[in-house]
């Protein structure tokens, strides 16, 4: 062993967990937010990677069975590489780094060439597989024991080291790695060496993701039973009586939207609540956000309207992110949430509500319906019959008119500063939309006007004819508006305007579909 330069960097072998971003552990997840390089496997979340610090080199290194991926020896020198010049460096593994993941090849290197390394462990695939599928690995009644084996062994052998004679049946439970390609001879050697024709046997393709498969069948029927459904990898066998459990103990694939493509369409800084809720019910998140939330145009004068926020009678904001964007630029030019003073506030929305809740604020006026209309006639309300009230309105540069028009209408002054913009997609973007529409999705959900528009004019002339058979989802009767008016039908509409609602509504338009 080398000995270790003082400032050699550390590297973090964490497992990556089966596929389900949320399996990820508490410790993965901060080794990898610390990291400044990241090596990824091909079956690491694309979530994931979202914990990463936005500095991050972040490197692909393939690692998938049946594909092309980065040769071992490659990964070793880019990880000695980068902890030599100093760098923290993670690599991030599928399932757990020492259970058929080679991190013990990849730890015994680092030690041998004087890399301090950490090893953080992953939920392993066997565990998400049997849990996912409703498969348990052991049960009092039926297996007290479980083996694992690979059936893809280093090439450098001169033969399978496996001694099919004593492990076809020395324990109750098999669990097979990598073995779809070779599953017919596996299955052969299975029934040669003891293991009855007729044992229950489960392969779990993609496990723990809403795009989950599962086959039953016998070590006699599996293999014709995996090609006429068509599974690939990655996939796990299970072989043994507890694959009998699985009706009792399945969950996962009777979720009211498993499997399920459903296309969010909001801005990506608000995707997350509705993705994970969709995950919840067994979705299928594609986030393919149709507008870009930007900073103000104007951003010295929208600083400048903090300063005089308490000179107004009212602050109304109708958006959760004009509250955000407002109080960043007080925060920008020194200021705080006591800049409003004495002024009283309007939420036109439960989000935006909750987000001035989040800063320690609580509006004076939240109309029960989320709309311009019912938000002029609170607040008119509210003055009770005065007028020359004075309203500071933070906005979207695109947002509606009707608001500050009614109130102004009333006799009251309006002065509207533009909070932040609304742009549509990039090109690049755009181009990732059309190419999930041509895979073909089963929802779309839209939670604003301009989510529409811009989604529809992306897809381009041929845009209702690209949605194909999706249905198509509605926070609010703007947003329904402006989709009926550009000739989109909406198939549901959520009853409050709430993205928990929104899904609810899908959740119940799906099952009434189903004959």
């Amino acid at each position: 062993m080398t000995e270790t330069p003082s400032n050699v960097g550390t590297v973090f072998l964490l497992g990556a967990g089966p596929g389900d971003p949320e399996l990820l552990t508490i410790r993965a997840k901060r080794r990898l937010a610390e990291a400044e390089v990241v090596l990824y496997d091909a079956l690491v979340h694309a979530d994931i990677l979202a914990v990463c610090r936005a500095d991050a080199e972040l490197v692909f290194v393939g690692k998938r069975a049946g594909k092309p991926s980065e040769r071992q020896d490659a990964i070793h020198e880019r990880m000695l590489v980068a902890a030599r010049a100093g760098k923290t460096v993670a690599r991030l593994k599928g399932g757990d780094p020492f259970l058929f993941g080679r991190g013990s090849e990849e730890a015994e290197f680092l030690r041998d060439h004087g890399i301090p390394f950490e090893v953080v462990p992953g939920v392993p695939s066997p565990l998400a597989a049997t849990a996912y599928s409703g498969v348990s690995l052991t049960h009092r009644d039926l297996a007290s024991s479980v083996a694992f084996v690979t059936a893809t062994e280093s090439p450098e052998k001169d033969r399978s080291s496996h001694d099919w004679s004593k492990l076809a049946t020395a324990t109750q439970t098999l669990v097979i790695f990598m073995g779809l390609r070779r599953i017919r001879e596996l299955m052969t050697l299975l029934v040669e060496n003891g293991r009855p024709a007729t044992t229950p046997v489960a392969v779990v393709q993609w496990a723990s993701l809403p795009e989950q498969r599962t086959v039953i069948g016998t070590v006699e029927s599996i293999a014709d039973d995996v090609a006429r459904a068509g599974l690939g990898m990655p996939a796990l066998t299970i072989v043994g009586d507890v694959v009998h459990m699985r009706e009792k103990l399945r969950w996962w694939d009777l979720r009211p939207l498993f499997g399920r493509r459903v296309v969010i369409t909001r801005a990506k800084e608000q995707a997350s609540t509705l993705a994970t809720r969709l995950r919840d019910a067994g979705a299928w998140p594609i986030e393919l956000p149709t507008i870009r939330i930007v900073a103000a145009p104007a951003p010295d004068r929208l600083e400048a309207s903090t300063g005089a926020a308490a000179s107004y009678d009212l602050v109304a904001f109708t958006s959760a992110n004009a509250v955000e964007h407002f109080f960043e630029a007080a925060l920008r030019s020194g200021r705080d949430v006591r800049c409003i003073g004495s002024a009283k506030l309007a939420a036109v929305g439960a989000k935006t509500d909750e987000r001035l809740r989040a800063l320690g604020l609580v509006a004076d006026i939240v109309p029960e319906t989320a709309n311009a209309t019912s938000a002029a006639d609170a607040i008119v309300a509210h003055f009770g019959g005065a007028t020359g009230k004075r309203v500071l309105f933070p906005r979207s540069r695109i947002g509606r008119e009707e608001l500050p028009t009614r109130l102004r209408a009333a006799g009251h002054v309006v002065d509207d500063v533009v909070a932040y913009d609304t742009l549509p997609p990039t090109e690049a973007e755009s181009e990732r939309i059309r190419a999930a529409f041509a895979q073909g999705v089963d929802a779309v959900l839209f939670t604003s006007s301009s989510s529409v528009e811009n989604l529809l004019a992306v897809l381009g002339p041929d845009a209702l004819a690209r949605l194909g058979r999706a249905v198509v989802g509605s926070i609010g009767p703007t947003t329904s508006a402006t989709a009926e008016r550009l000739g989109l039908t909406i198939d549901f509409h959520a009853a409050t305007p709430r993205v928990e609602s929104l899904v609810s509504a899908l959740e119940t338009h799906l099952t009434a579909r189903v004959p």
